[in-house]
């Protein structure tokens, strides 16, 4: 292509209707397409290579204007800055700075609702939807709902929840979920940064002790502190081995009780530790693995030798059968807990896990309710189903083990025992026995 020298706008003008390119000078050129499309390029060499940058069309800068434009492209060059890099730079900060604009602009409402509103395959019914969103219209919205949620701190999540604390315990539990869950999302669409375990401990702090709402968690709950005593207590105990092993590994796995009574030695990966249910097994309707703390493995070890050994069997292939080889019966656990005067209900022990992985670990709020089963995104399931989360989840199967082996000392208290004996009541007043008769001198003398 030809270059040419320009003068001044009427030379672009007059001398630019052949595609070429047209030089001006110092490395500016007017380009002009096949299309007859007018543009300025500032080519230059950098490192021993040449580039070319776009200015501008003609349309929207003038000569003028493209000189300036090139003789900044100049300056960064004489401070060995390629300017295109720059160019690229500065477009990226402007435009992190729009999606921080963009995100400032959404408000704690907005991601409640769009949260709902993504989750809407995950509720129960339509009832569980209506109350969630409900419950935060009601007590939260009008505190801190048009916020911009990244602005929402431990203070406003304080002031809305301590009128309820203590007075609506169990509603405030719920809020104080939902709102960690709403940041969590928000955290996930880069409307704001995410809020680590730490701050959730602060403000249980700031908002004091839930007395209410641990008096109706600990009726069928076990204390966490106690959980460990209780295993030794069972293991020592007069139930059949099988029981006993699948109570432990219960509790150790935090499953539900009909989970393990249901387990097959078809659902254990071997290689990866790992205890997969099925989605028809699950109180959720998706599939559930579970990552075992080595102290299971070891269970299901026992489980095996029993099996090996003929002192248990199964067609089913049942990893805890009963001696008919079916599964054990819903009642087996109740009745263990009874016989040994415990007022602890089995699945009160996932409540034992979930409060110890609240206030003694740091591990996530949303790895505890996955490793529970508990209905969390789709998003979320993804993650925590990797096989990094999967290590991750383990980890938090191992401290919970550990925590349960180094705590089997302390006292657990006992329900009072029943004396239901009519043979130990005192007679009802008025009764006529030989005694009273006497003393009322009815008894005839023979």
């Amino acid at each position: 292509m030809t270059r040419h020298s320009l003068l001044a706008d009427s030379a672009v003008r007059s001398r630019s209707k052949k595609p070429g390119y047209y030089l001006d000078g110092n490395g500016l050129y007017l380009q002009v397409s096949k299309t007859g499309s007018r543009s300025w390029i500032f080519r230059y060499t950098l490192n021993g290579k040449t580039r070319e940058m776009g200015l501008g069309s003609v349309t929207a800068f003038g000569l003028a204007q493209a000189r300036e434009r090139a003789q900044r492209a100049r300056q960064l060059l004489a401070d060995g800055i390629d300017p295109i890099e720059k160019r690229g730079e500065e477009r990226k900060a402007l435009d992190a700075h729009r999606t921080t604009e963009r995100a400032r602009s959404k408000t704690f409402e907005d991601a409640a609702r769009e949260y709902h509103e993504a989750s809407a395959d995950e509720w129960k019914n339509a009832k569980h939807a209506a109350q969630w969103i409900n419950t935060l219209t009601q007590y939260v919205f009008p505190k801190f709902g048009s916020l911009p949620v990244g602005d929402v701190g431990k203070v406003e999540i304080v002031s809305a929840l301590e009128p309820l604390w203590k007075s609506k315990a169990e509603t405030a539990n719920r809020l104080f979920q939902r709102i960690r869950t709403v940041l969590n999302f928000a955290a996930a669409r880069d409307y704001s940064t995410g809020k680590d375990a730490e701050f959730w401990q602060q403000v249980r702090i700031a908002l004091g002790p839930n007395d209410r709402a641990r008096k109706v968690e600990h009726h069928n709950s076990c204390p966490y502190p106690l959980v460990g005593a209780v295993m030794k207590e069972v293991a020592s105990g007069p139930s059949s081995s099988v029981v006993k092993l699948a109570f432990e590994f219960t509790v150790l796995t935090a499953a539900r009780s009909g989970e393990t009574r249901g387990a097959l030695w078809s659902e254990i990966d071997e290689d990866r530790l790992c205890w997969n249910i099925p989605e028809e097994r699950m109180k959720a309707g998706r599939p559930h693995n579970v990552p075992l703390s080595a102290r299971a493995v070891a269970l299901l070890a026992e489980a095996k030798r029993l099996r090996e050994e003929g002192i248990v069997s199964s067609e089913m292939g049942l990893i805890f059968p009963n001696t008919q080889g079916l599964a054990l019966s819903d009642m087996v656990f109740t009745q263990l807990l009874r016989r040994m005067r415990m007022e602890y209900t089995m699945h009160g022990f996932r409540a034992s896990f979930r409060t110890w992985g609240s206030e003694q670990t740091k591990h996530p709020h949303e790895m505890l309710e996955f490793a529970l089963a508990h209905t969390v995104g789709d998003q979320t399931v993804r993650a925590y189903m990797r096989t990094d989360m999967l290590e991750k989840r383990r980890q938090l199967m191992d401290d919970w083990a550990a925590f349960i082996a180094s705590n089997s000392s302390a006292s657990i208290p006992r329900i009072a025992e029943k004396t239901g004996n009519l043979a130990l009541s005192a007679p009802k007043t008025g009764r006529k026995t030989p005694e009273n008769r006497r003393k009322t001198g009815r008894l005839k003398q023979n």
